[in-house]
């Protein structure tokens, strides 16, 4: 059996007869009888009956046919990918996320995509979990990195980073300079958190129900950078991820604890649209991006001596 083969199947399949098939390849009707003549005795099945001048296909031809359809759309794909590689990757990808990934992956990530595709236009939209999702949903993005888990039958989710949370404070804090705190030093705390209805809250809520930790939450925001200037002055502390806050600790501005006991860490993952093929845009920066995840995942980790 080869290609040529199952091309004159699907020939005679969708023409309805050997002679139109012939026409439709540009050989005889003696070559399309031939080589399906060759091919029955080679599997001992008939491919085509043949009633006057009617042709209906046998259960072993339809088996040939699905499978002609599966190679030659392997093959378009593989021809289109070699001939897209040999491309300047041009267009536009539109990438989602929220506060931290915008502020603290999507720079390294995408400097080095368009060092790597200086053609391709990037745009990045920052936006809640719901939002995200939604413009995934309606196509108007293509990509996006959320905080994971996300609840969405119809789009993949591939996690990819975990980040570390810290208790973040103020340096003259009476928790201030303490490695670690125990979960009961949080009682009673005025707390600076994430927006209600995040994931990431509804990761510090649950913790907080656990430990019957009682909090009064003094504001709610998805800004990262207004939670650290309402700690820093002194408006209450708050549970952040380590790379929001490394280099306030670095200057003194804030001071981060572990909890006793306790790992707080959220997870991110890649999610995008179900597809067969994904674009070659969206191949490519999670390709990148696996070439940059070392960079990223040791940024986002506490260093142990905290």
């Amino acid at each position: 059996m080869d290609l040529r083969q199952l091309e004159i199947i699907r020939a005679i399949a969708e023409t309805g007869s050997f002679t139109a098939a012939g026409d439709k390849l540009h050989v005889s009707q003696s070559a399309i009888s031939r080589q399906i003549l060759l091919l029955e005795e080679e599997l001992g099945e008939a491919v085509f009956h043949r009633i006057g001048r009617r042709i209906r296909i046998t259960p072993a031809g339809e088996s040939l046919l699905q499978l002609s359809h599966r190679v030659f759309q392997d093959l378009r794909d593989t021809v289109n990918t070699i001939s897209e590689k040999q491309e300047s990757l041009r267009g536009t990808l539109r990438l989602v996320g929220g506060m931290t990934v915008c502020l603290y992956v999507f720079p390294t990530l995408l400097s080095e995509v368009r060092r790597v595709h200086p053609n391709l236009d990037l745009k990045v939209t920052v936006g809640s979990t719901e939002r995200s999702v939604a413009m995934l949903r309606a196509g108007s993005g293509d990509l996006g990195l959320l905080t994971l888990p996300i609840d969405a039958a119809d789009l993949l989710s591939v996690p990819v980073l975990e980040e570390e949370l810290l208790v973040a404070t103020y340096p003259n804090h009476p928790l201030a300079m303490k490695r670690r705190i125990s979960a009961v030093e949080l009682n009673r705390q005025p707390f600076i958190l994430f927006e209600a209805g995040s994931i990431t809250r509804r990761l510090v809520d649950e913790f907080f129900t656990r430990e019957r930790i009682e909090v009064d939450v003094v504001m709610e925001t998805e800004n990262v950078e207004i939670i650290k200037a309402m700690v820093r002055n002194g408006l209450g502390i708050s549970i952040v991820p380590w790379q929001a806050v490394a280099s306030d600790v670095r200057a003194k501005q804030l001071f981060v604890s572990r909890i006793a006991g306790h790992q707080l860490e959220r997870q991110f993952g890649w999610l995008y649209p179900k597809m067969t093929r994904l674009p070659r845009a969206v191949s490519e920066v999670l390709r990148v991006f696996e070439t940059v995840r070392p960079r990223l995942a040791a940024a986002a980790q506490a260093p142990k001596a905290l």
